[in-house]
């Protein structure tokens, strides 16, 4: 049985991301363990840091025991971690105890926190974020593939999309559904000057043979020509979709942030909950 680790959401979030996470804990059939992080920067006396230390950590362990107690969940692992930066101690740790999936919801915000995103570029176990306005009665799994892609890590992270997309299908009982979005930029759609139509058609042709191993209903692959957070918004929200699974390759420094917007916007419009497969390179 792998492991989940879920983090307890900030004080204003709208999302009860341990209830959620417990009941994915329950559906992938993980041991779930919950991290909850506090820290406040104290200038004077050492001592009185300590103690103002230990009591805002015991008051944040009894609220939380009291609410697992309310979910029938009082045997779940409940760590207290003082750390001023959620992220670094949330992707080493969890990689380190054996993770399979990190569970944590997404901040409203005009754009997203720090803490999202550094996570996102640093976290080497795959990564759930929870959205706060969820589309109603929805019932299905949508994967984003780079279908045209020859790069080996690209490649191996669409097979990894692929293999943890099919786990979440069967264990939500969601449909799942295939989409692979051709970049097209909204200024060349609308000079027309090429035919989008034509390319999607291509691209089915191209991708016939891979399509079949993948063994997809026809009516579940969906091969879009447009700008990529859109189109997957605009797509998951028609196939009224509760989650939304995309690889995320990592690099660092000017390069990682100018190829995370897409990603950034991504999450930012999505209304399903979105699993990240990250992919270090």
């Amino acid at each position: 049985m792998g492991k989940l680790f879920i983090i307890e959401p900030h004080e204003s979030a709208h999302t009860d991301v341990i209830t959620k996470g417990l009941q994915l804990a329950k559906m992938l059939q993980k041991s779930p363990e919950i991290f909850a992080y506090c820290y406040e920067y104290f200038y004077g006396d050492p001592i009185i840091y300590e103690e103002a230390k230990q009591q805002l950590q015991q008051h944040k362990q009894q609220q939380l025991l009291e609410r697992l107690q309310q979910l029938d969940a009082g045997d779940v692992p409940l760590h207290v971690v003082w750390c001023k930066y959620l992220y670094e101690h949330a992707c080493e740790y969890a990689a380190n105890e054996g993770f399979d999936l990190i569970v944590k919801g997404i901040h409203a915000s005009e754009h997203m926190l720090p803490t999202d995103w550094q996570l996102l570029r640093t976290t080497k176990v795959p990564v759930m974020l929870l959205t706060q306005n969820p589309l109603q009665r929805g019932n299905s799994v949508l994967m984003a593939l780079d279908l045209d892609t020859e790069n080996p890590q690209k490649q191996q992270l669409n097979q990894q999309v692929l293999q943890h997309a099919r786990t979440l299908a069967e264990a939500t009982g969601g449909q799942l559904h295939l989409a692979y979005i051709l970049r097209i930029p909204r200024l060349i759609r609308d000079l027309e000057v090429l035919n989008v139509q034509q390319l999607v058609k291509d691209a089915y042709r191209r991708h016939q043979l891979t399509l079949a191993e993948i063994g997809l209903p026809k009516e579940q692959i969906h091969i879009i020509g447009g700008e990529p957070d859109l189109c997957l918004y605009q797509l998951a929200c028609r196939l009224k979709s509760d989650y939304l699974v995309m690889g995320v390759r990592q690099r660092k420094g000017l390069m990682g942030w100018m190829l995370g917007n897409t990603a950034e916007q991504i999450l930012l419009r999505s209304r399903s909950d979105v699993l990240v497969i990250p992919s270090s390179s």
